[in-house]
């Protein structure tokens, strides 16, 4: 083969290569897409638990979308306020104080306490349990203990006890997972100060309720009575806590005759 003949070709490739090249580079500075880089920082500094409490599908969606002033930066809640602060020192903004959520079982309705309706043997879910014949415990808002939050709870601060799910407030990042899955709706998110809690939720007549689980508020009212502040009232046959009025003296908590207002 003639030498030219190949200088040429190699030539010809070379030219094409830098063209080719070129064509690139202008492509890419014309179409690309600009990166905030603070955008890396937010997703840093978030929890990483993909858990979809702030409204996006994933991390990264949700650092996207605060640096595009969609989110606020309040968004990440099992973050709690570190994240809080690392997003208002990296967006220049200020974030009102939040106070601090957990989430609490408000029921006492253990393998010992609550009477049960029948014997389940099927597979562990609380959800299939609760769909069969009214469940296996007679309160019918009891826990039925077969973990559906464990499973749920991606930072290991549930685990069920005697038939009934406990919750390591120390752990709880407040991500409501544990909430979304029970379906009898006895987790709750609490503000983390409110340290007296009625442990009942069920509003059967004293009878019933006395039937069904030997922690149930029988709805005498005591508890009205003892408290100075007006903070707690019976209605629908259960006690409910006004937790802005609660001073946490506890005189509630002394005389109820069932033991289902506790002080953690």
């Amino acid at each position: 083969m003639n030498i030219t003949a190949i200088l040429y070709a190699v030539g010809l490739l070379g030219g094409m290569g830098i063209l080719a090249g070129m064509l690139l580079t202008f492509a890419d500075s014309k179409f690309s897409v600009p990166v905030d880089e603070r955008e890396a920082r937010v997703r840093e500094a978030v929890s990483g638990a993909n858990c979809g409490v702030c409204g996006y599908p994933g991390c990264d969606a949700f650092a996207a979308a605060v640096v595009r002033g969609e989110a606020p930066i309040t968004g990440c809640i099992p973050g709690g306020a570190r994240t809080i602060e690392a997003l208002s020192e990296i967006m220049g903004l200020n974030a009102e104080g939040k106070e601090p959520m957990t989430a609490r079982v408000l029921c006492l309705g253990n393998n010992d306490t609550v009477k049960p309706r029948y014997e389940y043997t099927g597979y562990k879910s609380c959800r299939l349990a609760s769909q069969l014949s009214g469940s296996p415990k007679k309160c019918y808002v009891a826990c039925l203990g077969q973990g559906d939050c464990v499973r749920a709870c991606k930072f290991d601060a549930i685990r069920i006890v005697n038939g009934l799910a406990v919750i390591d407030e120390k752990k709880c990042t407040a991500c409501e997972q544990c909430v979304l899955v029970c379906p009898h709706n006895v987790i709750k998110m609490q503000p983390l100060s409110a340290t007296v809690l009625v442990r009942c939720r069920n509003t059967q007549p004293a009878r019933g309720s006395r039937e069904a689980c030997l922690a149930a508020c029988i709805a005498c009212k005591r508890c009205e009575k003892a408290c100075q502040y007006d903070a707690i009232h019976v209605q629908n046959n259960c006690a409910i806590i006004d937790v802005a009025k609660c001073t946490r003296c506890g005189d509630c908590v002394a005389v109820c005759p069932s033991k289902c207002i506790i002080m953690t």
